[in-house]
């Protein structure tokens, strides 16, 4: 990894500043408040507010000083490749008023992704913003690592006792606390998706690990948070994470030691198995999927089967532009067969494909895949005609929207508001710094 250069000194001239020194509070602070939702998105509506008026008052001074040119074209297209489909599928969604609704609430993610792009738009810039991610993802895996110690998350407990104190009531009911199954860390028993979290933003802590103590840095900091992801219990997380150490290791360890470090994680999990329930429990699940029935199958996959059975059938019904984003759980009761049987997933309907490709394919149908295609077209474009150096600046935000994305694997709603906009704050980071204009 070569160093970042130094930063650009804040001049009058567009060609010598990109960026806003803001940017970067803005971006690490809604990360941080992930596990406050409500606070969380209001940072992100205000710092979307806060983008627009800078820019405005960028270009009345004479020109685009937010974003270099091609920053700003691959972040707008890419918000294009997810938004339009999302806006084409709520012409006759199954549920239109709830579609367009979504689809007009959303327009809030393009000045947002601006100002992310513009947390990254130049050297020092990026170093704060890739730094502070850096340091949030090894508080949280600090934090996890707490909780396997001494059964409570430090920082869950922290932000609990601070809602309880406001508003009388704490952040999850007892049920849920009765009901957890996995580690789950600073977002808690009623939010499981530190598993999945950890995973995507991982490659951040990695590769500033690897900067400070080279392979010393790597090792520690891949054996900290692969711990945590396989007490996190989520087996997408766990392929997830397996792709971040390959594609962040190989380059720094070489094959061979890149060999040990896999079968050293395979020795983990053997001991995980043996001495935590929770990970013994997902492995036999997964062996499930080696029975000749379906029903296995569908156990193994926690009623994915089922739902992906159901997807299927809504992209046959609805092949132009899907049932509208966000309207699977309506368009669900029509394209399953009631058997009598509770579901793997528990009652009621699926709320999404858990799949990215029967997501898009079945919500927003050819017309968001071809969308979607573009976007991916787009950013690959990019990468495969940048320089070494941007390559290299961009290689962690690349490579956690890369795992993100990665289509063999089960994932969240990417049309849902925390998933949605964690991945397109990823698709920002990319475009900010692989087209920032440091080598320029």
């Amino acid at each position: 990894m070569t160093a970042d250069s130094p930063s650009i000194p804040d001049t009058p001239h567009p060609r010598d500043a990109h960026g806003w020194r803001w940017a970067p509070a803005w971006v690490l602070t809604f990360v941080a408040l992930w596990p406050a939702p409500g606070y969380a998105e209001a940072v992100m509506v205000l710092g979307a507010l806060a983008a627009v008026v800078r820019l405005l008052l960028g270009r009345f001074r004479g020109g685009t000083r937010l974003l270099s040119g091609g920053a700003w074209a691959l972040t707008s297209a890419l918000f294009a490749a997810y938004w339009l489909p999302q806006a084409i599928s709520a012409i006759d969604a199954v549920d239109t008023p709830r579609a367009l609704r979504e689809a007009a609430v959303d327009l809030r993610y393009l000045p947002f992704l601006w100002l992310v792009a513009a947390s990254v738009a130049n050297a020092s810039a990026r170093r704060t913003t890739f730094n502070g991610l850096a340091v949030i993802v090894a508080i949280w895996t600090l934090d996890a690592i707490a909780q396997v110690v001494f059964g409570s998350s430090p920082l869950f407990w922290g932000l609990d006792q601070l809602k309880q104190l406001i508003s009388g009531r704490p952040m999850c009911t007892l049920e849920q606390v009765a009901g957890i199954d996995r580690l789950s860390g600073f977002l808690g028993p009623c939010n499981r998706k530190l598993g999945v979290v950890m995973a995507s933003l991982s490659p951040f802590l990695l590769f500033a690990a690897a900067k400070r103590l080279e392979t010393l840095g790597w090792l520690l900091a891949a054996g900290a948070i692969g711990i945590v992801v396989l007490l996190a219990g989520a087996r997408a997380a766990w392929i997830t994470y397996a792709l971040v150490l390959v594609a962040s290791g190989w380059r720094l360890l070489g094959l061979r030691r890149m060999l040990g470090v896999m079968a050293a994680g395979l020795l983990v999990l053997t001991l995980l198995s043996v001495s935590s329930v929770q990970v013994r429990d997902r492995i036999m699940l997964t062996t499930q999927a080696l029975a000749a029935d379906e029903s296995g199958v569908d156990t193994a996959l926690s009623g994915r089967a089922q739902i992906w059975s159901a997807a299927v059938c809504m992209v046959v019904h609805h092949p132009i532009n899907g049932v509208g984003a966000r309207g699977f759980r309506e368009a669900y009761p029509a394209c399953t067969t009631d058997t009598g049987q509770r579901p793997e997933w528990g009652q009621g309907p699926a709320f999404h494909a858990h799949q990215i490709v029967l997501e898009v394919l079945s919500e927003t149908g050819v017309i968001g895949l071809l969308l979607w295609l573009a976007g991916t077209a787009l950013a690959w474009r990019a990468w495969r005609y940048a320089t070494p150096q941007a390559k290299d600046r961009a290689r962690p935000a690349m490579l956690a929207l890369a795992v993100t994305v990665f289509p063999l694997n089960t994932h969240l709603a990417f049309y849902s508001t925390f998933w949605g906009g964690l991945t397109l704050m990823l698709a920002a980071l990319y475009a900010g710094s692989l087209l920032a204009r440091d080598d320029e």
